[in-house]
């Protein structure tokens, strides 16, 4: 993926920084809205991905709209140009002052996911004069077997709202007077890579509209949300999702009727391959039966391996040598602070020029200052 002259360049930037291929971005959402064309599907960009102005720029004028998660994602998209009839707010815990800020800006749906977060709405919408469009968020009970931290749609997680409180929210919006009822939401879980998962999914959804229209409840929205995994393994064979695969399988099985629009919420498929983190060693240290080489980014650069116990490709950019193992560890005083163990990668020395890959999507919108660390700065192939 990086060229000499790159790499060369890259010995000149203090590190660690996070590099950003604008071409692969504008080709994968190439393919993403070609895809979404064809099938007549509205998207809004997942922000909490990443929140990068210049990402947040090129995503906005494919046309996408913008998925937040909090009242402060919400103020980002609307100041970075996003049309508000194209912005969502999900959320299972928003605060009045964040409910505000989204009442205020005339966003498209919130995605609700409780009754008293109903009520809350509809009580602050009349306080300001406003009718406020939601979209239920519907717990689907499937387990999208990815990692538990990012599995969200099984019974026992916090999100959503479960079968058994059908009945109570019908009769809960239908007491409101400043909400209008604009469909239901979905999201199971992030990188997903078992297609069957959105078939069985999308079958679900079947079931759940048809109970909730035959109560009176007309569904003119579905939404799906996001959860399309990426290749972490090899993301230069595989740098962009298989988009056409993802939405056939749900246009085959999702029953959609002709006053009924079909939304996502993509965010690690589009922005994730673009991304990589660059590093230099500091040392190369021996341990007891191992090497460790020691970088100047660290969990607080990108949390990913420590709090999910993620896995990605790491490339030693500068060095041809015979082939060596090392723990590839950061500088942080916590012992989880590692992003491999025993891995094979070329001879190693201080200052070699690491690149950790696949990093574009919750890594430096992720990142903190533990330590006291400085925030890594982006820089762009243009």
């Amino acid at each position: 993926m990086f060229g000499s002259k790159t790499v060369e360049k890259f010995r000149e930037i203090e590190t660690p920084f996070y590099y950003y291929d604008l071409a692969l971005l504008r080709q994968t959402l190439d393919i993403y809205t070609k895809e979404l064309k064809k099938h007549n599907y509205h998207a809004h960009y997942a922000l909490k991905a990443n929140a990068n102005s210049k990402i947040l720029s090129i995503v906005k004028s494919y046309g996408l709209g913008a998925d937040c998660v909090s009242g402060n994602e919400v103020k980002l998209a609307l100041n970075s140009g996003f049309d508000p009839s194209m912005v969502v707010y999900a959320g299972v815990g928003k605060s009045d002052k964040e409910i505000k800020i989204a009442l205020e800006g005339d966003i498209f749906s919130f995605n609700c996911e409780s009754i008293p977060e109903i009520q809350i709405i509809d009580q602050l919408a009349g306080s300001m004069g406003k009718r406020a469009s939601i979209s239920l968020r519907i717990n689907p009970d499937i387990d999208a077997h990815t990692h538990k931290y990012i599995t969200t749609g099984r019974s026992q997680d916090k999100f959503g709202i479960s079968h058994w409180m059908f009945d109570d929210v019908i009769q809960t919006l239908n007491s409101c007077s400043n909400i209008h009822f604009a469909g239901l939401h979905f999201h199971v879980g992030s990188q997903i890579t078992d297609y069957n998962v959105f078939s069985m999914l999308s079958k679900r959804i079947n079931e759940i509209v048809a109970r909730f229209e035959e109560k009176g409840m007309r569904v003119e929205n579905i939404n799906l949300g996001g959860g399309l995994g990426i290749d972490y393994d090899d993301p230069d064979a595989n740098p962009i999702s298989d988009f056409a695969s993802y939405f056939s399988i749900i246009n085959k099985n999702l029953r959609q009727e002709s006053y009924q629009q079909v939304h996502f919420e993509p965010g690690r498929a589009i922005i994730g391959q673009c991304g990589s983190l660059i590093t230099r060693v500091l040392y190369v240290k021996l341990g007891k039966g191992r090497k460790f080489a020691i970088l100047d980014a660290g969990m607080n650069d990108l949390i990913r391996p420590a709090l999910y116990q993620a896995v990605h490709k790491i490339e030693n950019l500068t060095s041809s040598g015979r082939l060596m193992r090392y723990d590839v560890v950061g500088p942080i005083c916590e012992s989880s602070d590692r992003f491999a163990k025993n891995l094979l990668i070329p001879e190693t020395s201080r200052g070699d020029i690491f690149a950790i890959r696949s990093a574009g999507a919750y890594g430096q919108v992720m990142a903190m200052r533990y330590n006291q660390k400085d925030l890594a700065p982006e820089y762009y192939s243009e």
